[in-house]
């Protein structure tokens, strides 16, 4: 008769005093969690990791410069780009347009193309001055498409001022309109082509420009591997020397002065002095 009391009784106390162990249990496992957790965030002074883990969201550019970044635009200047025209700029436009055919008057006039005929073996023809020359305005168009929309808006006067150039040249050397728009097709082709190859190029190792200058500056004709070395560690330094102006200097002036194509010590390549001051001034 009491039997079933005391039984009941009994399996109820066996019930309590495990849930109360399987509870001490979790308490002990969150309480050991919690010590490992501070443990791993105050480092203990007797022990010391092999090297630290550097993580970091930055994202890595490939110039030491800070990048321009892209200004916010209303709707209308995004309806009127849409359709082709050009919305309002921080600068005036001629004078980005002055600029623009100054800059490419520096990739003609500041250049000594014979030393490039005679470094890299190339004819003294209208085609080997027009690559040497595309070469010059693809590091004035990289250099110019980091300053935004006005930078852009530059590039494409750039080029015109170049087709104008070359179509001018073409007359003075008295090529008939028939080879002349045959040649301008091909010129253009091979510019465009060029500029992909040498973007692919400038943002990827040594190997790559030199396949790319092989291709655009060479025709596929250089043998001496002299020659591809001394355009690459051009490129390089020029595009290094170049990244270095001062962007709102090269939108208002368009001056672009080159490294030589030979220097003694081309490894040392310096950027650009900025002008010091003392307490007074001067």
């Amino acid at each position: 008769m009491y039997r079933r009391p005391l039984q009941s009784a009994v399996r109820n106390f066996i019930n309590v005093t495990a849930s109360r162990a399987a509870y001490g249990k979790v308490v002990d496992q969150e309480a050991c969690c919690v010590r490992a957790c501070q443990l791993a965030r105050v480092p203990s002074p007797c022990l010391k990791p092999c090297r630290t883990l550097h993580t970091t969201t930055q994202l890595c550019n490939v110039k030491e410069t800070p990048q321009h970044t892209e200004e916010e635009v209303g709707a209308f200047t995004k309806l009127i780009e849409a359709m082709g025209f050009t919305g309002p700029l921080k600068y005036n436009k001629w004078k980005i347009k002055i600029a623009a055919l100054r800059m490419y008057t520096c990739c003609v006039e500041r250049v000594n193309y014979d030393e490039f005929f005679d470094k890299c073996s190339l004819p003294d023809t209208l085609n080997s001055w027009f690559l040497v020359a595309q070469l010059h305005v693809w590091m004035c168009l990289v250099r110019m498409r980091q300053e935004g929309r006005e930078g852009k808006y530059m590039c494409r006067y750039i080029v015109h001022s170049m087709w104008e150039d070359v179509e001018q040249r073409s007359k003075i050397m008295g090529i008939d309109a028939s080879h002349r728009k045959e040649g301008m097709k091909a010129m253009t082709e091979t510019f465009y082509a060029a500029i992909f190859g040498y973007d692919e190029g400038i943002l990827s190792d040594d190997c790559v420009l030199a396949a790319a200058l092989w291709r655009n500056l060479f025709n596929c004709q250089c043998d001496d591997p002299k020659q591809l070395e001394l355009m690459v560690e051009y490129v390089r330094k020029q595009m290094q020397f170049i990244d270095a102006l001062d962007g709102e200097d090269l939108m208002l002036t368009g001056e672009v002065k080159w490294r030589p194509l030979v220097e003694e010590n081309a490894q040392s390549i310096l950027k650009v002095a900025t002008p010091t001051y003392n307490d007074t001034g001067l």
